[in-house]
């Protein structure tokens, strides 16, 4: 199969038709017949899968992928692109914020180029001040405490070539942060410049930001239990300074120490880094117990797709 068109359904009932008509008008430009278009329902509290099961029984180029509940759109993501079969395979959101249109762009961009990889990134970062703030400050706190190079203001939408999409599925940590894990796969990439549009309103909170940035971090490094380590000793090594101060004071100054604020600061202080530090620990090992139990990332219910023999009959 030459193309897979991968794509993840939450509240997307009232854009569903509209996608399946704008991305089957690019596939059939590129693909001819030979094409795909994978729907992932990933759990969506609206009739987005009837509406996707309706495509599919019109169009045979429609495999719907049915997950048993909510289980994120990056795990729904992977589990699309693990049920893809085109030689190239074009991931994008159905809200139409990413347009079907960039596939031709992304596919003649992939072409020039020889990389296996066009990758979508937003010259501006859409949204207010503080949007554009926090996002900005996401991608730089993830670049400096992982190491990983990630792009700033990257989108969805990517074309890769199969060899790719292989290696990327290959990756089975239940904790995903897909993002990072774009780059960590590795291969030659390359950035097309593109404009999303303002078509629904988000679904990621703050609490929801703020809890990917923690597991985007301790997914790629074990930075933050080393600065844990150093932070224990640099407040280790001032309070031993604190007390042989103190005891130069009783024994050579004949004036003990006097009052009780300092002593509730330190302990308030010292309380404080302490759980802040179990924290940190708490949060890899909390990791670690997810990953040894080896639970699957997702749980299909259903794949509701039309064998390709079958489909080129009369």
């Amino acid at each position: 199969m030459k193309l897979s068109i991968v794509t993840t359904l939450y509240q997307s009932a009232a854009y569903i038709d509209e996608f399946h008509r704008r991305i089957s008008a690019q596939a059939r430009t590129l693909a001819g017949d030979d094409y795909e278009i994978v729907m992932v329902n990933d759990g969506s509290p609206d009739d987005s899968v009837e509406r996707a099961l309706a495509l599919h029984r019109q169009d045979p180029h429609v495999v719907v992928v049915d997950l048993s509940r909510n289980f994120g759109h990056h795990k729904a993501m992977m589990t699309g692109l693990a049920h893809s079969q085109g030689q190239r395979v074009f991931l994008i959101d159905s809200d139409l914020e990413e347009q079907p249109e960039w596939l031709a762009r992304f596919h003649d961009r992939m072409d020039e180029s020889g990389t296996e990889v066009v990758f979508g990134v937003q010259s501006n970062r859409r949204g207010g001040l503080v949007e554009r703030f926090t996002g900005h400050g996401f991608y730089a706190l993830f670049r400096l405490l992982t190491g990983v190079e990630q792009p700033d203001n990257i989108v969805t939408a990517r074309l890769m070539e199969r060899r790719y999409v292989d290696a990327l599925v290959a990756h089975r940590e239940r904790e995903i942060n897909i993002g990072g894990l774009w780059v960590l796969t590795g291969f030659r990439q390359v950035s097309e410049v593109v404009v999303k549009q303002a078509s629904s309103p988000t679904t990621y909170t703050f609490a929801r930001k703020l809890s990917h940035l923690i597991n985007a971090i301790t997914s790629f490094s074990s930075l933050p239990l080393v600065l844990a380590f150093y932070l224990g000793a640099a407040i280790s090594g001032t309070a031993g300074l604190f007390i042989a101060y103190l005891l130069f004071r009783y024994f050579f100054v004949a004036a003990p120490p006097d009052g009780y604020t300092s002593i509730l600061a330190s302990i308030w202080l010292f309380s404080g880094l302490i759980i802040l530090v179990l924290g940190i620990q708490g949060i890899y090992i909390a990791k670690i117990f997810s990953e040894v139990k080896q639970r699957p990332y997702t749980i299909v219910r259903d794949v509701h797709r039309i064998p390709r023999d079958e489909a080129r009959q009369p």
